[in-house]
């Protein structure tokens, strides 16, 4: 998803730089004004991007989350619960003090696959818990 909303970002940009200067607005574009127009489609990418690096490892004794632009490490005894609100994205974990933290690499997109990784995450949870 990512990859492709980051190549229709720079396509787009690309393509208004392109007839920045054919237009017949009144308004002289300079090569410069194009040059910029690449340039925030290639930054609107990146940031596109950043999302795709998204990341979970969970062993027995926690689980390390990698979101967008921070990594935190919980251990399962600092989780009461991994969860998938309806409605939601992504899952989360249930923290103390009615806090949560987003699993933004579990997204409700993947579908099975989110289910699959929600009750594995789940079983990683139960067995270092006890309960």
């Amino acid at each position: 998803m990512c990859s492709v909303l980051a190549v229709a970002l720079l396509a787009v940009f690309i393509v208004v730089a392109i007839l920045l200067r054919n237009g017949n607005t009144g308004v002289h574009f300079q090569r410069s004004d194009q040059a910029a127009m690449v340039g925030i489609g290639i930054l609107l990418a990146a940031g596109v991007m950043l999302f795709a690096i998204a990341r979970v490892r969970a062993d027995a004794e926690g689980i390390e989350v990698r979101n967008v632009l921070m990594t935190r490490r919980f251990a399962w005894t600092e989780v009461l619960s991994v969860s998938f609100p309806d409605g939601a994205s992504w899952a989360r974990l249930e923290l103390p003090e009615d806090e949560y933290h987003a699993v933004m690499a579990v997204q409700s997109v993947d579908r099975t696959r989110a289910v699959e990784a929600v009750r594995a995450l789940r079983k990683l949870h139960r067995t270092a818990t006890g309960g």
